[in-house]
């Protein structure tokens, strides 16, 4: 009888129950802080199974990578409006870093990972090749890279301190009011025609 079938239900299966156990490892305690033997062993599998699907640790790191970044679970995969861009993006990053929420996802696994060089160029790929190209996809006018990263060093530093160092005043802000507040700070790069401030030194435009 044949079983391929069987044998690729099963596969596949494998392979997804090895990914989940390496996000939720890689999430809590970064690169460094866990081997394919732990990972391993909390799907049920060996270590030599794990790098015949993934090749090595930094193999599954990359999928593991492209799994957390690739869903638009912050920035949306079609805003519309620039104004509901920034309107939506913060309105997510507020409900994904409120108390009770599951704090474990894209952001928490940059943090803990960051600290090892080949790692952190995974992570920067992976926000190059998802979240980063979506925002600056989405923002019409000049220096929409430059101005995409700005947003996601933004949305990075709230997500910080409401939810790794818990400051008192982001942690407990009326969802509400939080969501206004970083609504306008991201308008400031999602909005076009942003003049920038006269420094010292500079000459004032003829006729204003």
């Amino acid at each position: 009888m044949d079983t391929s079938p069987a044998r690729t239900r099963n596969a596949a299966a494998t392979r997804q129950a090895i990914l989940s156990s390496a996000l939720v490892a890689f999430t809590r305690r970064g690169y460094d802080g866990v081997g394919v033997r732990e990972i391993a062993a909390d799907a049920g599998v060996t270590a030599m199974l794990v790098n015949r699907y993934f090749g090595s640790k930094e193999g599954l790191f990359t999928e593991v990578v492209e799994a957390a970044f690739e869903p638009a679970t912050m920035v949306p995969a079609d805003p519309g409006r620039p104004a509901d861009l920034a309107r939506a993006t913060a309105e997510a990053l507020v409900e994904r870093t409120g108390p009770g929420a599951e704090h474990l996802g894209p952001f928490e696994l940059m943090l803990r990972s960051a600290a090892n060089p080949r790692a952190a160029e995974i992570v920067r790929a992976g926000i190059e090749r998802h979240v980063g190209a979506r925002f600056a996809g989405a923002l019409q006018g000049p220096d929409a890279d430059e101005r995409a990263e700005l947003g996601l060093a933004l949305l990075a530093g709230v997500w910080l301190m409401r939810t790794v160092l818990t400051t008192p005043a982001l942690r407990d802000a009326p969802p509400a009011l939080l969501a206004e507040q970083v609504t306008a700070m991201l308008s400031v790069v999602v909005e076009t025609g942003v003049e920038p401030a006269a420094g010292p030194g500079t000459e004032p435009v003829a006729g204003s």
